[in-house]
Parts: C-alpha cells; structure tokens; sequence
C-alpha cells in the first residue's frame, strides 16, 4: 500500500457529546474501557497495510496528539511510515479548516509531495472494524475517481447521511447530503444507500476537484455536499458495499457514528451484550491503544465483609472494588469502587472514585469525578437535572473534575 496516502479528518468540535468534548476532540473520547474513538481508525490502517497516514486536527487537540504520540508512534520512518499530526497551518488563507474538503485542500501540498497514486479519506469519529484492501483493489479496477464505502440503513436513519442510488455496476448514480426524504432500494423500500464517510480517491482527481471547488462563492467546502455531486456528474464516482465477504476482518458489520450522547452510550452499551455485535476479540485485528503500565483489576472484601463484585461488565486495568458492585457497566483505568457502593448500567472513565453506599445508575461518569459517600445518581430525574446534562434517553453525564459541593449533596 505504499501508493496510497491516508488522510483521516479529526478536527470536528463534536458539540453534541458535551460536555464529553468540552476538553478534547470528538476522536480523542474514550470508549470500551480502554480505547479512544480515533483506535479504530487508525487500527483498520494498521491492519489494512496503510503506513502512511495524517491525522488533520483542530479543535481541543492537545489530548488526541498525546494519545497519537503514546499509542501510534510505532511505524519506521526510515521505511516512509508514520503517523503524522497536522493542525491547521493556514497555507491558503487566514481560516480555520471550513469543512472537510477544504481540511485536505488546505494541505494540498502533503499530497502532491507525497507522490501518491492514491488517497484513502477517513473519519476519525466511527466505531467500526474494515479491512480497505477490497475497496482500494475494487478502486483500482474500475479505474474510479472515487470509491464510497457504503451500508444499507433504514430510511428514517439515512436522513443523517449523504444517499446514494447506483447502477447494477456499483457506479453512482445520484448523490444528496442528509435528504429528507432519502431514496429507497428498489429490492428493499425499507432501506437506503447510506455514504459511511469514508473514500478511496485517485490523487490527481481529488486534487483536481479540490482546486476547482476552492474557485466556487457558494460552496461548503464539504465532500458529501459538494465534491461527491460534482464529480458524479464525471461518471466515474463507485460504491463499495461494507461488510462483504472480503478483506481478513471478521464479518460483523458494526459501523456507528457516535455523534451524540445516547448513541455513544449504546456503542459502548452493545460491548455488553452476550454476543457483542463488534468482535473486539479477533486475535488477528486486535484494536491498538495506548495503555499505561498498571496492575490488574481486583476485588477486595470490605471490614464489613462485602464481597467486591462485577457482573457483565467490562473492566480495565487498574480498578478496584471494595467490597462494591457493579454490574452492566464498562469501568475505564484507576476507577475505585468502595464499600456497598453501586454501580448500574454506567460508564466510569478514568480515575472515578465511588465512595461508600453511593448509588450510580444509567451514567456516564468523566475522568476524575469522585461520587460522595451515599449520593445517588440516576434515580431521581429532576434532582439530576439540576446538577447535570441528560440525554434524551434520559443518561446522566457528568463532566471531568466535578466537584460536589455540600449543598447539592442530599
């Protein structure tokens, strides 16, 4: 793979994940109990072959260009590998990146020295585990401008994303950005042809239609909005279908964007269940991360003689309970769980202490919280909404480094 650039967009504010992303970026959050959102990305790249790879950032960075500095400084420079940061550096102008194609127009310059053949465009927000050998081996065959990893999702769904209709050939026909009412399959009228966000592009094409977009007053600067439709128009814009037969990746054809509080507590949630529809386990596609040297989780049995115990639930490294209970919940690094606290379908980033009898349902708990001793949480709503954001399914969330003051603690 070593004709192919790989360019992953990482600098969303990703708004509606406050007050998750009030300190760092959207693919810097955390997710099961031990990774970041941008891992899986980063580790289809690893697996796929793809060494070459620029992770465009922006807004609150700090935390993912640590991440990227600890877990992914692991390819040879010397062999043309790596793992680059690029903040915005205002090459062409005095803006910020405006919108996805013109964080990549932006950096013109990377891809034309680079001397790629290829540039693979990834987001650095979506759950998911592909293998992009198929899609880049189908790319070349068809000789396409760009290839479009796609899924079938129901029609209420699609109006989220870009929809597309294609040929009996894969080629695209029709392309429209978040439609409100989204084309249906003609085999299944339930269904629509969703864009995943991710491209295969041919460079000289990409670098074409980017110089030609930056020219036009009205434009977004936005691949699904702008840059797909024009160059469809070309005849030579190809789909992929996600979730096929090929590539080394098991075939369980998870892909969620976690754009917003409830749907980030179910990809984390769906860990959990008895057979979890993401294989983190695949010995061969394991999910990389930085993870610091800590020892392994415990329990301990309290003075008064409860028992530490977890039920379903996934546990990092580091986490103790005291003579705590936890159960359906995913507990990040350094978590502490005291005596006859309680913990219920909650996630717990790092560093979250339970104090003695506290009770915590339905949550999402950031990094260095400490929940007083005998407090509830998740249980009485109105109380909780005072203090907290919650979601539209009702998740509480509570931001890093709360503090409880006195008067809000029953």
């Amino acid at each position: 793979m070593h004709d192919a650039l790989t360019v992953i967009l990482a600098g969303g504010i990703g708004s509606r994940l406050s007050p998750l992303t009030d300190h760092r970026t959207k693919p810097a959050v955390p997710f099961g109990g031990k990774y970041r959102i941008i891992d899986f990305t980063l580790t289809n790249c690893l697996h796929s072959g793809l060494r070459r790879i620029l992770v465009l950032t922006q807004y609150k960075s700090h935390s993912l260009q640590k991440h990227l500095r600890d877990g992914w400084s692991i390819f040879n420079p010397e062999l043309g590998e790596y793992v680059t940061n690029v903040p915005p550096q205002m090459r062409n102008g005095d803006s910020w990146y405006t919108g996805t194609a013109d964080a990549i127009y932006q950096n013109l310059y990377l891809l034309k020295r680079s001397e790629a053949k290829y540039v693979v465009v990834l987001s650095g927000d979506h759950i998911y585990r592909m293998d992009y050998v198929p899609m880049i081996k189908r790319h070349k065959e068809t000789g396409a401008d760009v290839t479009i990893a796609s899924m079938r999702v129901d029609r209420e769904e699609a109006k989220q994303f870009g929809v597309m209709q294609i040929d009996e050939n894969q080629r695209v026909l029709t392309f429209c950005e978040k439609p409100e009412n989204p084309t249906p399959l003609i085999e299944d009228p339930t269904k629509s042809l969703a864009s995943m966000g991710i491209y295969v592009f041919t460079t000289k094409a990409l670098i074409n239609a980017l110089e030609h977009d930056n020219l036009q007053l009205n434009s977004n600067h936005d691949f699904g909005k702008d840059i797909i439709p024009r160059l469809i128009d070309q005849g030579h814009v190809y789909a992929h279908q996600f979730g096929g037969k090929e590539g080394r990746v098991s075939q369980d054809a998870y892909w969620r964007d976690v754009g917003t509080l409830d749907s980030y507590y179910q990809a984390n949630m769906d860990l959990l269940q008895p057979t979890p529809p993401m294989d983190l386990y695949q010995q061969d596609w394991a999910i990389r991360t930085y993870e610091p040297q800590l020892p392994p989780a415990r329990t301990v049995s309290s003075v008064t003689g409860n028992e530490g115990i977890f039920i379903n639930s996934i546990i990092a490294n580091g986490v103790v309970s005291t003579g705590g209970s936890v159960q359906n919940s995913i507990l990040f690094p350094k978590v502490t769980i005291k005596n006859a606290a309680v913990v219920v379908n909650s996630i717990l980033f790092e560093g979250v202490i339970i104090e003695d009898n506290a009770y915590v349902q339905n949550c999402i708990i950031d990094k260095h919280v400490t929940i007083p001793a005998g407090i509830e949480i998740g249980v009485d709503p109105k109380l909780d909404a005072m203090r907290f954001k919650i979601s539209d399914k009702g998740v509480v969330i509570i931001p890093s480094d709360y503090n409880f003051t006195p008067c809000l603690v029953p």
